[in-house]
């Protein structure tokens, strides 16, 4: 992908960030047509927005699926169900259903899923932003990359519970999302101290795994890694420093968090898992 310009950039900002106001200001009933009107609105509008670009690249979409794959293959078999929320271009879905018994593909966007050809397992379901229209208890593995900090808070908090009636089970659901301390992540990174743009909410792993046991998980577990290879580690030292790095001012946390142990460490993978029984 081509670098952006500054002007660019600024023009994407700005765009994003009244459109993020619109939602967050939004009434539940509202938000349920503004996610896709508005990020339909963003793709149409910002021409080089990096989801177009990145889909443009072959070399670069392949090794984004080739990472994913590599952290997902421990969870799923070919008897599998699986669910990617968030599924934009459908590029990790499609490889997925090579591997898998169904796919559910599940996005807020007409816009950035309108060109995606699709194999006879994987069925594209355009959700509200919060619902996820499968039948109850049939998926088996959920997962979602970059998605969580796009959601109303009101809203993440009904989706999880969603995500826990969509599992069988003892399913399992997988969550990346980028971390607050180490934010902003999406455009406004390059403007402002906080997300102002459509990451509604930032989270740190422990105000995630506090949400995932409310919504009905019994369990969460942890990796951290990168590049593909991905390895267990535990929750409780990832708890313990997100909570010295919440002490710290915030041109410290940055400048910490720029060091390969904390970028491993904030860069969580949570794993949910769904009682079974």
């Amino acid at each position: 992908m081509q670098e952006r310009t500054p002007d660019r950039l600024r023009a994407h900002y700005e765009l994003e960030k009244v459109l993020a106001a619109r939602l967050r200001a939004a009434s539940k009933e509202d938000r349920r047509h503004l996610y896709r009107e508005l990020y339909d609105e963003l793709f149409q509008k910002i021409a080089d927005h990096p989801q177009h670009a990145d889909r443009l690249d072959p070399a670069v979409r392949a090794r984004a699926v080739a990472k994913q794959i590599n952290l997902l293959r421990r969870f799923w078999n070919a008897e599998t169900t699986f669910m990617e929320i968030g599924a934009g271009d459908c590029a990790l879905s499609v490889e997925a259903a090579k591997r898998v018994k169904k796919v559910y593909a599940v996005d807020v966007s007409h816009e950035i899923t309108k060109t995606v050809t699709l194999s006879p397992n994987v069925d594209l379901i355009l959700s509200d932003g919060t619902s996820l229209p499968v039948p109850a208890g049939s998926v088996t593995l959920a997962y979602s990359y970059q998605l969580m900090e796009h959601l109303h808070p009101d809203d993440a908090a009904e989706q999880l519970r969603n995500i826990a009636t969509a599992l069988a089970p003892g399913g399992r659901y997988v969550c990346l999302t980028p971390n607050r301390l180490s934010g902003p992540h999406d455009i406004s990174q390059y403007f402002d101290d906080v997300a102002t743009g459509f990451h509604l909410k930032e989270y740190t792993a422990m105000e995630l795994e506090a949400l995932f046991l409310r919504a009905g998980f019994s369990s969460v577990s942890a990796f951290i890694g990168g590049k593909g290879s991905y390895v267990p580690f535990p929750i409780s030292i990832i708890k313990r420093v997100e909570v010295m790095l919440d002490a710290l001012p915030r041109g410290w946390r940055k400048t910490l968090g720029c060091s390969i142990f904390f970028k491993a460490v904030l860069g969580v993978i949570l794993v949910g898992k769904k009682p079974t029984a």
